[in-house]
This record gives structure tokens, sequence and C-alpha cells, in this order.
């Protein structure tokens, strides 16, 4: 099957040395690259480092009304930049 797709250069960089690497065209290295990727079943979970971002500064029960706040001083301030 024939298809156009676009590649972002470092997965074309990755695809130019499997083929030197290999000895093969870049239709074989395409091929190849797609079966591991979808050959390789499960993905594996990732882990994110956590850290601790110490108290909070504003009082978490007031959160939502502080953002709505700042929402609202924000679409002010852009108005006033119109006139």
């Amino acid at each position: 099957m024939r298809t156009t797709l676009t590649l972002d250069a470092d997965v074309y960089a990755l695809l130019r040395k499997l083929m030197r690497e290999r000895g093969l065209s870049f239709k074989e290295a395409v091929n190849l690259a797609i079966r591991a990727g979808l050959a390789s079943g499960s993905e594996t979970a990732a882990e994110t480092p956590t850290f601790s971002l110490g108290a909070p500064r504003v009082p978490l029960e007031r959160a939502l009304r502080l953002a709505g706040e700042l929402e609202d001083e924000e679409l002010i301030r852009k108005l006033a930049l119109r006139k």
C-alpha cells in the first residue's frame, strides 16, 4: 500500500541511522520501525518524580473563587487594552 507520511526531523534521523546500520531501504526501515512499535504490546508506566510544594499560600477552600477573580481581572485588563 502506498501512502504519504510526514516525519519529524528526529524520527527521520533515526530512520536514516537504522538504514545505514542495517543496510535497509527507506521502506524497509519504516516498516521495521512500525512493526517494532506495534509489536511491543503493553506500554510501560512512566515514573514521574514528585516534590513537596510546601504549605499552600492561599486558603484552598477559596481556590475557585480566587481563580475566578483573577480571570475577571485579566478579562478587564484585556478589554481596557482594546480601547
